[in-house]
């Protein structure tokens, strides 16, 4: 199976004054499917997609997700937001065994971990997760002839957030990544993925199926 591949694009122009509402606008260029379902037993396939650039110092990334239901209960950081509507992404920097995993939630709740196996991770510390701006947006919307729901989140991430690295920069680094969208707790569980995952069971920490990324 061939990894997917992907430039971040630098945002050239964008200092501290410059908005999050902004941000969005310009994430909205570029968007990439998440739509690969390696466990068909969990037959919900909401439409997600996710863009992505950085600043050097930040990451931004934009999540586009339709749903039919959308549950959102976890409010404090590190809850266990993928119960929830919730998409996520996680990262391997260079040749690192160990990654990073970052999850939110609709109301962008965030959960972040690190280790290089799924079992025994290191919570990240809280004071460092709320530095992570975000903005969503909500809204009805019809998928066919059904209601469903939209909803956005945009995220900005500064590179303190991964503080087991001292990066000045992330601007030419080789990464590998991974992408998802899940909802354990919703009445139709799903996981989907960016780059494919073969695997018996639903399990996102598989770093040998994330995708190459380089920050460019």
């Amino acid at each position: 199976m061939i990894a997917k591949s992907l430039k971040i694009p630098l945002l050239s122009g964008v200092g501290k004054s410059i908005s999050l509402h902004r941000i969005s606008g310009l994430l909205d260029k570029n968007r990439n499917p998440i739509d690969i379902v390696p466990w068909p037993q969990f037959a919900g396939k909401p439409k997600v997609s996710f863009s992505i650039a950085h600043s050097r110092d930040h990451m931004f990334i934009k999540y586009d997700v339709t749903e039919n239901e959308v549950l959102a209960r976890y409010k404090h950081i590190n809850d266990p937001v993928y119960k929830d509507s919730c998409v996520e992404f996680f990262i391997a920097f260079d040749d690192d065994k160990a990654y990073y995993n970052i999850e939110f939630n609709r109301l962008g709740t965030c959960l972040g971990r690190y280790g290089s196996q799924r079992e025994n991770r290191t919570e990240l510390p809280i004071e460092i997760l709320k530095t992570i701006k975000y903005e969503r947006t909500l809204m009805p919307k019809k998928d066919g002839t059904y209601p469903a729901i939209n909803w956005t989140l945009t995220i900005a991430v500064p590179i303190q957030v991964f503080c087991f690295h001292n990066f000045n920069s992330i601007q030419g680094k080789k990464s590998k990544m991974n992408f998802f969208k899940c909802g354990d707790d919703l009445s139709q569980p799903h996981y989907l993925v960016w780059n494919n995952i073969i695997s018996d069971i639903p399990n996102f920490h598989l770093p040998e199926f994330f995708g190459k990324v380089e920050f460019m």
